[in-house]
């Protein structure tokens, strides 16, 4: 029995409570892990990395990371460490995205942005130093092999530099607004696809997965991070409420966008084939099982902004 809900006009059919409390206590053990691992320094600094790192997020990467482990037969303990290592390289380019230098956000996740309640300088140095615990955590994970650590670091200093968030942040702030579909597309890859493709790529390393399985996985996390730049493009409206959203609305207005392009239509015409794509891709690599499959279903039926329908706020952007 599936369960049709529907997000930005787009049809999801989730199976029906599947795997939810596991989900539910996945994330619990995520966020004692995260408390413990910044539990030190007592001073702005860290005051700043917790507020970075520990706020109400969604969490998407790191539960990602264990789930698609999961389905591939692995229960590592180490997963944990690893996923918290990649919520931490994705605070770190949250606080650095939210300078008065790049989007110039004032809100994130429903509190102050970093700079805005510890001043830019803490909030840079807040940013390298949760770089830096991420790299840390994974290189002193002795319960790997090193070959396996060395691989792990590799994908995850992959995805962050000109190859990955940093060249997608660039593009996006001096790509200008006359852009085509497909450079927007390809921004949106290196700003969330990239570090969705490291995600999967390090539960498949640590689950020693094949070349299939894991060619399958990237596929998956390309289709999953273009559905979900759409998502965030669709919320970023003017219109909808910043204490829904968590976050400033309206920062997009001036930047080209898919939504912008090509029409609010369009765009959740796209959203719909990335979605199909990327469950298609997961069926190659994990099979029937159904734990990554629910999540990535029920994270994107999350329910609707309530201020107006996605057409009439474009409209009045």
């Amino acid at each position: 029995m599936t369960l049709e809900r529907r997000r930005f006009g787009v049809a999801i059919n989730e199976p029906h409570a599947v795997a939810a409390e596991d989900h539910e206590a996945m994330k619990r053990r995520f966020e004692e892990r995260m408390q413990q691992l910044l539990a030190d320094g007592t001073d702005m600094l860290g005051m700043s990395m917790r507020a970075a790192a520990l706020g109400a997020g969604k969490r998407l990467r790191p539960l990602l990371l264990m789930t698609i482990a999961r389905d591939l037969g692995c229960n590592s303990p180490v997963l944990i460490d690893v996923a918290c290592a990649v919520e931490l390289v994705h605070a770190s380019s949250l606080v650095l995205d939210d300078m008065p230098c790049m989007d110039d956000a004032r809100l994130r996740r429903g509190a102050p942005a970093i700079h805005v309640a510890y001043g830019e300088d803490v909030a840079i140095l807040a940013s390298i130093a949760l770089l830096s615990r991420a790299f840390r955590i994974i290189a002193s994970a002795t319960d790997l092999d090193p070959l396996v650590r060395t691989s792990l670091v590799t994908a995850l200093a992959e995805a962050i530099g000109a190859q990955g968030l940093a060249k997608g942040q660039f593009q996006d702030l001096h790509g200008g607004a006359a852009r085509s579909p497909d450079d927007i597309a390809m921004t949106n890859q290196l700003k969330t696809g990239v570090l969705l493709g490291a995600t999967v790529d390090m539960a498949a390393i640590i689950a020693q997965s094949d070349a299939r399985v894991t060619q399958s996985l990237r596929a998956f996390a390309l289709a999953a991070g273009q559905a979900f730049q759409i998502r965030d493009d669709l919320k970023d409206l003017p219109g909808n409420d910043s204490a829904i959203t968590g976050k400033d609305v309206g920062l997009d207005a001036g930047k080209a966008t898919l939504l912008t392009a090509l029409g609010v239509d369009e765009a959740q015409r796209r959203l719909s084939h990335h979605l199909q794509e990327a469950d298609r891709h997961l069926l190659d690599a994990v099979g029937t099982r159904q734990g990554t499959r629910s999540f990535l279903h029920s994270f994107f039926a999350a329910p609707a902004p309530a201020h107006g329908t996605a057409q009439e706020m474009l409209a009045g952007a």
